[in-house]
C-alpha cells in the first residue's frame, strides 16, 4: 500500500510580495524581451545555445 505524504510552506507576505514581482519581472522579460525580439538575434542565440550545451545543430 503507498502512503502519500503532503507538507505545505507557509510563506509570510513579505515572500509572497517579493515571489510574486520576481514571476513579474521574469514574465515581462518573456512577453517583451523575446516576443519583441528581432527573429534573426532569437535564432543566433538559440544557436550558440545549442553548441555550447554540445548539441550539433547542421
Amino acid at each position: 500500500m503507498a502512503t502519500t505524504t503532503v507538507s505545505s510552506v507557509s510563506l509570510s507576505l513579505n515572500d509572497r510580495i517579493t515571489a510574486g514581482i520576481l514571476a513579474l519581472l521574469i514574465g515581462s522579460f518573456l512577453v517583451f524581451g523575446a516576443g519583441l525580439a528581432n527573429s534573426a538575434v532569437l535564432h543566433d542565440t538559440a544557436h550558440d545555445v545549442r553548441h555550447s550545451y554540445g548539441f550539433p545543430c547542421h
